[in-house]
């Protein structure tokens, strides 16, 4: 049996189970997916689960079960293309005949002193916990810093003041706007939803050190009972760490059909890969997608087209807390109520399709 070994149960690779599971898969192949959790996750919830107004429950999605798909649960410590092999922290070694690297991504703490040690992260599930119970313990009136105000930071403060409205909340936003890449109606509803929901919100930061308890925008100190990183994504150390061509941020450079510039059985999916558009949940599921069809033409010998079609984005859906929410959508503003049942929308049937 040939082995597709899928590297990370994100959302791009859950894509390609989707796709080939279950009777999309050659008879002669099998597929082996290695992940450090059981489970998939739902990584897009994370900031719920850190405010605490979701249960851990709610953010995973079983694996789907076949029998020529074998889970491993475990990490992954090397990758070594002239073997063709995996190996993992267990001591175990896969070997592969097609690869799909989709191991996510770290936060980026952009050389900041003290950022890493100091300050609290949603990235995965287990640090999404660690945070959760972190702000748990916090007294009333204590201090939350969260720095950046992208989507993530600007739904975990949101979801954060429905879940403890008697912390003070600071968010740090590098801008001089919220969103600002986002039409200004889009920026302004954000913006006023903090204001009327006690979010101080300080534009046109710098966030230069971290202390314990102390966080220095410019030269300015400001005291934070804890601090949570949402300031931006880099691939995960193993990825950087690979010899090949990068890209900025440390992504990978991939040839038209997604696979490593000679290596065309080793593809790269979401956070990791150099693509026009930055990192989504829906950007590695549409690249999942095209994935798929790459694998499958090889596997039957087919000639691949010179270019595959462009990958266009929707747009963003955000929330503020449970019952308000944005959208930019096909060059549409939607703010208010009818934004976040748009995205609890979403959220149903991702996990209809995928549970």
């Amino acid at each position: 049996m040939k082995k597709l070994v899928l590297l990370g149960g994100g959302y791009g690779n859950m894509r390609i189970l989707l796709r080939l599971l279950p009777n999309q898969l050659p008879e002669d192949r099998e597929i082996i997916l290695i992940d450090r959790t059981p489970f998939h996750s739902l990584k897009t919830e994370f900031y719920a689960l850190a405010a605490g107004t979701v249960p851990d429950a709610e953010v995973r999605v079983e694996f789907p079960e076949h029998e020529r798909l074998r889970t491993v649960t475990a990490e992954v410590v090397d990758i070594n293309m002239g073997e063709q092999c995996v190996y993992l922290d267990n001591g175990d070694s896969i070997r592969y005949d097609d690869l799909v690297i989709g191991l996510g991504c770290d936060d980026n703490y952009h050389d900041v002193p003290g950022a890493e040690e100091y300050t609290h992260s949603i990235q995965t599930i287990r640090k999404s916990r660690d945070t959760y119970r972190e702000v748990l313990g916090l007294s009333g009136g204590a201090t939350v810093a969260i720095v950046g105000a992208g989507l993530s930071g600007i739904e975990i403060a949101s979801e954060l003041r429905e879940s403890r409205p008697d912390l003070k909340i600071k968010l740090f936003d590098r801008g001089p706007r919220i969103l600002r890449d986002f039409p200004e109606r889009l920026s302004n509803y954000v913006q006023s939803w903090f204001d009327e929901n006690n979010v101080e919100v300080v534009s046109n930061s710098n966030i230069t050190k971290v202390e314990p308890h102390l966080l220095y925008n410019h030269e300015n100190s400001i005291p934070a009972d804890a601090v949570v990183w949402t300031a931006g994504i880099r691939p995960v150390e193993i990825v950087r760490k690979l010899d090949v061509e990068k890209a900025g941020g440390g992504r990978v450079v991939l040839t038209p059909h997604h696979n490593i510039p000679e290596n065309e059985n080793v593809y790269v999916v979401g956070d990791c890969a150099a693509l026009p558009h930055a990192p989504s949940a829906y950007l590695a599921e549409e690249q999942g997608e095209q994935i798929v069809k790459v694998l499958k033409m090889r596997w039957n010998g087919e000639t691949l087209p010179e270019k595959m079609p462009e990958i266009k984005l929707q747009g963003i859906v955000g929330s503020l807390g449970k019952k308000k929410g944005f959208a930019f959508l096909a060059d549409r503003t939607v703010t208010g109520r009818i934004a976040r049942l748009l995205k609890s929308g979403i959220l149903w049937m991702y996990k209809w399709h995928n549970g």
